[in-house]
């Protein structure tokens, strides 16, 4: 992050301060099944080729077991500039790390946008910005390990981080849809790993639904891909895919989410790199 560079701090005092903040992010009331409210949840932003600024946002949903839709609109909104900004309107249960991006522009200063969600009968705002302390260094963090590309051909385009990229496919209500998402990484683990972190696989694709007015089913959502050549993007040692089949309960427009993690896992444990995200905008008949 910016902030390391800007303050000059020690390594360990950091690190200290990295763990308190994602430590307070966690639940202090007991977990509830259902029932329970959804917060919008800032990772930081971080700045773009042109001169934009993308704001990083996941959400932490309370409940145990109960997934959510809420459609865009007045219990699921992003002002200024909203309601829509790109936001999910089906929410999984718990911590949900960097899901999308908001892109702001040059002059966007110290101005905020807020995103507000009404849920259970409970409704939370919470207002973003580009203060210098959120920026985030997405790409590559403090060791040089960086996200896994992810396509959807063998061919690409590849995303790699949280510029996402999106395909489109059409599919019928019931029909299973073929899905295969192909992946490259850099393989790279921290040095002196112990023995159980250099067993996990290069990269783990996650398949869920990010909108759409039905149910989807996944025939695996998750798992670790499996080696596979092609021409490799720059810089990678491992090349992959993940194949699985998605069944849609009703016709409609569906956006799925489709998510590849290297050995730092969810949220990159916390330290927001490295992984990536891609989107498959699907028509259902």
């Amino acid at each position: 992050m910016s902030l390391l560079t800007e303050m000059r701090l020690p390594a360990a005092f950091i690190l200290a301060v990295c763990a308190l903040s994602a430590a307070e992010q966690l639940p202090l009331e007991p977990k509830h099944d259902s029932g329970q409210s959804v917060t919008a949840a800032f990772e930081g932003w971080y700045k773009n080729p042109d001169g934009t600024y993308s704001i990083l946002l996941g959400y932490y949903n309370r409940n145990l077991k109960q997934d959510l839709d809420i459609p865009i609109g007045p219990n699921n909104r992003i002002e200024p500039g909203g309601p829509d900004r790109g936001q999910p309107t089906h929410f999984l249960p718990g911590r949900q790390w960097g899901m999308f991006s908001v892109v702001v522009p040059k002059d966007f200063g110290e101005k905020k946008i807020t995103w507000t969600l009404t849920v259970n009968g409970s409704t939370t705002e919470v207002p973003v910005g580009i203060n210098p302390l959120w920026e985030l260094s997405p790409f590559v963090d403090a060791t040089g390990n960086t996200p896994p590309y992810v396509g959807f051909a063998a061919t690409g385009p590849f995303a790699q981080g949280p510029r996402s990229i999106g395909a489109n496919v059409a599919a019928t209500a019931g029909q299973p849809l073929s899905l295969t998402a192909w992946v490259a990484d850099d393989a790279k683990k921290v040095p002196g790993a112990s023995p159980q972190l250099s067993r996990l696989p290069p990269v783990t694709v996650t398949w869920t639904k990010f909108r759409g007015p039905g149910a989807v089913t996944f025939g695996t959502a998750r798992s670790p891909a499996e080696k596979a050549e092609f021409a490799p993007p720059p810089n990678t040692t491992f090349t992959g895919k993940m194949t699985t089949t998605a069944t849609f309960s009703e016709p409609g427009d569906y956006i799925l989410r489709v998510a590849g993690n290297d050995w730092s896992g969810e949220g990159g444990g916390g330290f927001q790199c490295c992984w990536t995200s891609a989107q498959v905008k699907v028509v259902v008949k």
